[in-house]
């Protein structure tokens, strides 16, 4: 039995307290000759949910990548392939890369949209896969086959994100059916049957906005209604509901709820994005991500979800410290609602997925979001003072 008890913590910024470890799980009680860890009256959070990232694209530890890259999606997809093969970017060194500095923030749970294509085949699947197994126990990492380039223009990739699903994808993923694909009925019944098929969940990257996204947005949720699919399905980005007319948009936001589709929001500061605040007053799980960090696309990004609530919060207007704690949960107890992370919480049973912030309130301790003192996954420590216990290769 392995048995920790930490003290001095305030659980969420609530009142100081002690919590028990036990087995990795939050307990009652634990037994005499625990280890103890003074807390010093840190915050105590659930492990942060990187619910939208791509672990396979990450360009850490390698030199300074000059950016000529065009204005269009299509010009950084095209750029994002061929760039891989002159730069003999390794998928798995670079996840592995880009999980260890997520773990360094406090993150326990990512799910990584990993390319599938007809230029790399199922290169990066393999790697991502092979990093998932390298720090199991450590972070858990969700996969989604995400054919980025493309199956209608390019075909043969269909055919790879069937392999890719039967060696152990955890998703479907898919990408914007009108603007990228030019045939949303081909992209969107090629990604339910797959879905179907394999019996697995999906999450859509729909960039399209306004009305080209609507009319997407409700392409997907007859497919889900038809198929049953409810609970199952999210749509990432949505830029779409993010649009002027909100009388639209609000009736786009029913429909999500009845159908419990899932949002997840990168909080770009270049695109509109959906409003929080509705979503949450819809009943629409919502969670977040940093989406691609580091990358060819564009230099920004760290992989720290306190930061990500940050800019969630700059994105929506959320100045009351309310309002900043819903950021929070978009990025904790949201995101991993969608994963169905089990065990997730503070709560006595739950696993002991956590890690102590500073600050006096919620909203200080994202906003400064200093250094993580301590990250505990299943009660084992995972990073000290800002640094994973395991260094990057």
């Amino acid at each position: 039995m392995t048995a920790k008890t930490l003290k001095n913590v305030r659980p969420m910024s609530g009142p100081v307290t002690d919590l028990h470890i036990v087995d990795g799980r939050f307990a009652a009680q634990a037994p005499q000759g625990a280890d103890v860890i003074d807390c010093g009256g840190r915050i105590l959070l659930p492990g942060l949910v990187e619910a939208h990232t791509h672990l396979d694209k990450s360009l850490l530890g390698l030199p300074w990548y000059h950016n000529e890259v065009g204005p269009r999606l299509i010009d950084k997809i095209n750029n994002e392939r061929e760039v891989k093969v002159a730069l003999g970017l390794d998928p798995q060194v670079q996840s592995e890369r880009h999980a260890i500095l997520a773990m360094s923030y406090g993150c326990t749970h990512i799910r990584s949209h990993v390319d599938v294509d007809t230029h790399h085949g199922l290169a990066g699947i393999e790697g991502v896969m092979a990093t998932r197994e390298k720090l199991a126990g450590m972070v858990d990492i969700e996969i989604v086959a995400f054919p980025q380039s493309g199956m209608m223009t390019r075909p043969g990739t269909a055919e790879l994100m069937d392999e890719a699903l039967a060696m152990g994808a955890d998703l479907v993923g898919g990408i914007d059916p009108c603007g990228m694909e030019h045939d949303p009925k081909g992209h969107l019944d090629t990604v339910f049957a797959l879905a179907e098929k394999h019996g697995k969940p999906i999450d859509i990257h729909l960039h399209e906005r306004d009305a080209l996204g609507w009319f997407s947005m409700e392409e997907i949720l007859d497919r889900t209604i038809a198929l049953g699919m409810q609970g199952k399905v999210a749509i990432s980005h949505a830029f779409c509901l993010g649009a002027v007319d909100r009388g639209y948009v609000t009736g786009l936001h029913e429909r999500l709820a009845q159908n419990q589709i899932h949002i997840l929001t990168t909080a770009p500061a270049s695109a509109p994005v959906p409003a929080v605040k509705e979503l949450k007053a819809h009943g629409i799980l919502t969670g977040a991500g940093c989406d691609g960090i580091r990358d060819t696309w564009g230099p920004y990004g760290n992989s720290d979800m306190l930061e990500k609530a940050m800019h969630i919060g700059m994105r929506n207007n959320l100045r009351r410290d309310d309002d900043m704690a819903l950021a929070l949960e978009i990025c904790t107890f949201g995101g991993a609602a969608i994963m169905q992370a089990e065990g997730y919480g503070l709560d006595v049973g739950c696993r002991a997925d956590c890690l102590l912030v500073e600050g006096e309130t919620l909203a200080e301790a994202i906003v400064t979001h200093a250094p993580r003192k301590l990250v505990l996954k299943g009660g084992a420590v995972t990073a000290r003072d800002g640094a994973c216990v395991i260094v990057a290769p």
